[in-house]
């Protein structure tokens, strides 16, 4: 099993190297965008919704990571990390038909939503 350290410094070296997925060599860095937030689920619900998440953003064009993780201080609270190659990577995210079915399959597992905040990703340190 891979080390935390091990995976995000790879992620992080393939990005900054141009070689993740989704992102085409030479494309423009300042292009990286990225998006945090806090998502509820019903009472007791939150291991079922993001085994739905999980199953329905495997493979999305241009995601860089799409990290979910629950929330230690709030038992039905999850916070989903993304970052994507563009903003127009993210948007399209949201045509796909699996995003969309996972969207339909989890939207009765979700109370409510937190806080959500729209970034421009620039460094890592591991």
């Amino acid at each position: 099993m891979m080390e935390r350290r091990e995976f995000i410094g790879t992620a992080a070296l393939a990005l900054l190297a141009g070689a993740a997925p989704g992102l085409a060599a030479g494309e423009d860095m300042d292009e990286i965008y990225g998006v945090i937030g806090q998502m509820k689920a019903v009472p007791g619900q939150r291991a079922a919704l993001v085994a739905i998440l999980r199953e329905g953003t495997a493979a999305m064009p241009g995601n860089l990571l799409y990290l979910i993780a629950e929330d230690l201080g709030d038992p039905d609270a999850i916070w989903i990390s993304e970052v994507w190659a563009s903003q127009q990577h993210h948007a399209d995210s949201l045509k796909l038909e699996s995003v969309r079915a996972a969207i339909a399959k989890g939207r009765p597992l979700i109370a409510g939503f937190g806080a959500r905040a729209e970034t421009r990703p620039v460094g890592y340190v591991g």
